[in-house]
């Protein structure tokens, strides 16, 4: 019998864009401009108890699954998603995200975090939070052209 145990974290990163909480937000919302910061979905329903469902991965290695249900929106002020990860039919890690969109300035301030119990070692907090900050960055240059 293999031996079965989760780790828990939670991490927040901070980011500010030199754009409006409202092109943010858009970067969020709409299907289109999300596929460019984020993978292409498959399905993709923005609204509380909306799904978005992508799945992908590198030539020849395994396909990794997210799965989202929305929990809560408000229009360019905060977006609360729960997630799953698969990586082919393997459960690697269960999320809740909440993501703030915070006017600073003439842009805005983004605060992203995410609660996440990790299965069975395969993945880990520090891949997560590796991937999600290069994903954040493509976001504000996303945003900054929309």
């Amino acid at each position: 019998m293999s031996k079965h145990f989760v780790t828990h974290d939670t991490f927040m990163i901070e980011r500010t864009y030199a754009a409006s909480p409202a092109h943010v937000f858009t970067a969020w919302s709409d299907q289109e401009a999300k596929s460019r910061w984020f993978s292409k979905a498959d399905e993709f329903d923005f609204r509380v108890g909306g799904h978005e469902r992508s799945q992908g991965g590198p030539t020849g290695g395994p396909v990794f699954t997210f799965d989202a249900t929305y929990q809560e929106i408000i229009p360019e002020q905060r977006i609360v998603y729960t997630y799953s990860l698969d990586m082919n039919d393997t459960r690697i890690s269960v999320s809740v995200t909440t993501v703030e969109f915070k006017p600073s300035g003439s842009g805005t301030q983004l605060i992203f975090t995410e609660q996440c119990a990790y299965f069975d070692g395969h993945d880990t907090p520090e891949q997560r939070m590796h991937g999600t900050e290069i994903m954040l960055d493509k976001l504000g240059d996303v945003a900054a052209g929309i």
